[in-house]
Parts: structure tokens; C-alpha cells; sequence
């Protein structure tokens, strides 16, 4: 077989051949890291002293599923490992097909008499949460892919 020249066996070749399996159905969808006009939204919580073990269980079996129910879709969970923070913060991202859905979903989680007992219930002794920090973030072109 006769060498092939670099250039032009890349002319010759289709472009959706260099792509990876992920990124050419990625790019077959419109994207590659979410649905347009997807948002993500960071929550920080900053736990009233001594309670960050009563955050994590109202989250672990209420708030989840209560946000499953209305839309609010749950990407991932994390306590610091370090301090000041350790023993005191959850931090936890969402995912929301827009920043209008997000208001909307918001608002129906916040106005559902289940959560509303819930939190009465889990917050008997006290506040759970003392600060509640929220970003919306959109996902750069150069993000690694999110489920």
C-alpha cells in the first residue's frame, strides 16, 4: 500500500470520525453538556451549631423525593471535609430546565403542606438552617459532561 500523506487522509476522512461515541451523540443532540436552557443551581446550607446531623436526615428522607415531585431534579451532595466548614455546611447542586422552571418548582416545593410539616417537624428544637447561599451556574463549553 502506498504512504498516505497526514493531510490528506484527514481531508478525506468525515469529521464525525475524530469525535468520540459521547461526543458525537452529544453533538447529534445539540450539546454536550445539557439540555438548552438547562441552569444548574449550587445551595450552600450553613447549619445552626449542632445541627447538621438533623439537616441530613430531613434531607436524606424528605427533601430529596419532596424535590423529585416537583421537578426539581438532584445532581449531587456534599458535607466538607475540612474546617471551618466541616460539621456545619451541606453543600448540594440542582439541576432545572430553566431559570423560570426553577422559580415556578421553587415555589411549589416551598408552598406544598408536606414540606411545610416536615420542616415544622425536624425544625421542633430549633432552626436547622441559619444561611442559605444560592448560585445559578451555567455549564461552560469546556465542562466535563453531567449524567
Amino acid at each position: 500500500m502506498p504512504a498516505v500523506k497526514r493531510r490528506t487522509l484527514l481531508q478525506a476522512l468525515p469529521a464525525a470520525a475524530l469525535l468520540s461515541p459521547p461526543l458525537w451523540a452529544a453533538a447529534r443532540q445539540g450539546g454536550t453538556n445539557s439540555t438548552p436552557g438547562s441552569v444548574y443551581e449550587l445551595r450552600v446550607y450553613h447549619a445552626a451549631a449542632g445541627k447538621l446531623p438533623d439537616l441530613l436526615v430531613r434531607f436524606r428522607d424528605h427533601t430529596i423525593k419532596l424535590f423529585d415531585q416537583h421537578g426539581i431534579e438532584s445532581v449531587a451532595y456534599w458535607t466538607p471535609i475540612d474546617e471551618p466548614e466541616k460539621g456545619n455546611t451541606l453543600i448540594y447542586i440542582l439541576r432545572h430546565p430553566s431559570r423560570e422552571a426553577a422559580a415556578a418548582n421553587w415555589k411549589s416545593f416551598q408552598d406544598d403542606p408536606t414540606w411545610k410539616s416536615v420542616r415544622e417537624a425536624s425544625e421542633a428544637n430549633g432552626k436547622l438552617v441559619e444561611k442559605v447561599d444560592s448560585t445559578y451556574l451555567a455549564l461552560t463549553d469546556f465542562s466535563p459532561r453531567i449524567r
